[in-house]
């Protein structure tokens, strides 16, 4: 294996890297660090996520910076403000015995101006978000025409995220003679395109199979009825006492609601969505990497660009529907070399999707039993007896009180002092676990439906489909907005050009049919319908609009919100 210092980096770097911690290179690093200190060849890494990338680009683009000249000679471009923020902090680590850089992290939801006074000052090296870097330009606070080096950090994540024709404004900035360097976990067509238009012959180096999940993430599922679901997660945390984890769900309403009950049930545990302001996201993230805080429940898009150390396990309450997304959710865990759980939450309609995961990721699943209550109660005292074997004992402060503890407790045997210590944490499973329920269920017994209709009341069409922005997210929350029902009602869902159609419980049928009269969105009228096919008119093309939804005078107004 090889040595930081035999890839070409200056002596004070590499101490600089040994002084962080790093011993050994990772193998993005290298076999990226060589080629990328050449200095003279656009390059594509495809790796995922936790595997070192940030040192992979960072390192060589330390080593290319002229420390001595006042102009922007890099740029590195990432996805959320959480990732950008991380990658500065770790350029300026990896620098710190090394040269004096003026390295600015600039991004939405903090003081512009603050921004604008570092960049004057004259940084070498600008770490962005895209909208807000755009915003700089226009200003006229940040010029792009001396940078020799680009980083898409996490690119795939930027496209997923939408930010294409932000992407190919920036590029447009920059000089035809710069380099660019390209790192995604997954390499998808769109990512394709911004090669093609914004490279020339590009290096491209693949650590580990293509489509592949990282090795060191063990991949179970455990089968429940929907309806049981909220119940076998805290069977699931409470059998792992130790857990640093991230709950994912489909919506930010579900996502609220799901961090709401388990803290009103006395877990450590907050939310983290669009819906936040910056400032309580912040406080949120700040929470969670001192792990002060040791469950974040939270969305896809929120959760992007979360780069925490140590995270135990990534519990899918909702199993994604897109394949990239079920790879970054459980890429945020087993970083480092380390190992993590992914645990998908589904019902028997779902093991389908499990299986497509399995294929694409050239991956094993293994179905994973909830805890009974008795195994929990027993994953749980063993817990507390390795608190009380583990904990620093101050004997000289605790001296004074001992003898007062002595006679309290002087008529108790060692078994006894042993059984009464346990029962004060013990008693509070024993008695919420009691004669509690087994929440597993088989998998589908032969001649099953595989939509499980049985239990549906049938297939709904909506006028609402692609055409308009819909994403499957967006429908479940334009439905719970709409009618109350949630998406646990929810069955399949089919998005089409112009229309879409959606199972959903027998009991919600009236909920959503009238739920659903008089509502607008983007300006004309919503049509659902209870039906087995879509009516003959549905493939009639509808303009996109803006995205809102309200009644029609009268009516109850809606939230006015993009769902997602």
């Amino acid at each position: 294996m090889k040595s930081f210092e035999s890839l070409g980096l200056s002596g004070a770097l590499v101490q600089s890297v040994l002084q962080i911690g790093f011993e050994t290179p990772t193998p993005i690093q290298e076999q990226a660090i060589p080629v990328l200190l050449s200095g003279n060849r656009d390059f594509v890494g495809l790796a995922q996520t936790g595997t070192g990338k940030t040192a992979a680009f960072g390192l060589p683009l330390l080593e290319l910076t002229d420390a001595s000249i006042r102009e922007t000679q890099a740029l590195v471009l990432a996805p959320t403000r959480e990732l950008g923020l991380q990658i500065a902090n770790d350029l300026e680590n990896f620098s710190e015995k090394f040269k004096a850089f003026n390295i600015v992290a600039v991004y939405g939801g903090a003081s512009i101006s603050e921004q604008i006074r570092k960049v004057k000052k004259g940084a070498q090296i600008i770490v962005a978000t895209p909208g807000r870097l755009i915003d700089l330009v226009d200003r006229k606070a940040i010029n792009l025409s001396t940078v020799r080096y680009v980083v898409l950090d996490e690119a795939d994540e930027m496209l997923n995220m939408g930010f294409k024709d932000e992407l190919d404004k920036i590029l447009s900035f920059t000089p035809e003679t710069k380099q660019t360097w390209l790192f995604s976990a997954t390499m998808p067509r769109e990512v394709r395109e911004i090669m093609k238009n914004y490279m020339t012959d590009p290096f491209e180096l693949q650590v580990g199979e293509k489509n592949t999940s990282n090795a060191n993430i063990t991949h179970n599922y455990v089968l429940v009825h929907e309806k049981d679901k909220y119940l076998a997660l805290k069977r699931i945390l409470d059998d792992n006492p130790q857990i640093f984890g991230l709950i994912f769900c489909r919506t930010r309403i579900d996502t609220q609601r799901i961090a709401e009950m388990l803290m009103k049930d006395g877990y450590n545990a907050d939310a983290l969505h669009g819906d936040l302001t910056q400032q309580q996201r912040d406080r949120v993230m700040m929470k969670f990497r001192d792990r002060s805080l040791q469950i974040l429940v939270a969305t896809d898009v929120a959760a992007r660009g979360i780069d925490v150390d140590d995270i135990t396990h990534v519990i899918h309450l909702n199993i994604p529907d897109e394949m990239e997304f079920y790879t970054h959710r459980s890429g945020r865990t087993a970083r480092a070399g380390k190992r993590g759980i992914s645990i998908a939450m589904i019902s028997r309609r779902e093991l389908g999707k499990v299986k497509q995961i399995e294929k694409a990721l050239k991956t094993t699943f293994t179905k994973m039993p909830i805890p009974t209550g008795e195994q929990v109660c027993q994953r749980q005292l063993l817990a507390l007896m390795h608190k009380v074997r583990e904990v620093k004992v101050n004997e000289d402060e605790i001296a004074t009180f001992l003898p007062a503890v002595y006679e309290e407790l002087q008529d108790l045997s060692k078994n006894d002092l042993i059984k009464r210590f346990a029962s004060i944490e013990f008693n509070r499973f024993l008695d919420y676990y009691r004669n509690a329920p087994d929440l597993n269920i088989e998998d589908r017994k032969p001649g099953e439906h595989e939509n499980e209709r049985y239990r549906l009341g049938g297939r709904f069409f909506i006028n609402l489909g692609k055409m308009d922005g819909m994403e499957k997210g967006d429908l479940l929350e334009l439905i719970d907005d709409v009618t109350g029902v949630d998406g646990k009602a929810i069955g399949k869902i089919e998005l089409k050009g112009a229309y879409s159609f959606f199972e959903a419980e027998k009991e919600k049928v009236d909920d959503i049919l009238n739920g659903f009269k008089d509502i607008e969105y983007n300006g004309r009228q919503v049509r659902v319908e209870l039906t087995g096919k879509a009516p003959n008119n549905s493939s009639r093309d509808y303009k996109r609009g803006k995205s809102s939804f309200m009644r029609k005078p009268g009516g109850k107004k809606g939230s006015g919100k993009k769902p997602g």
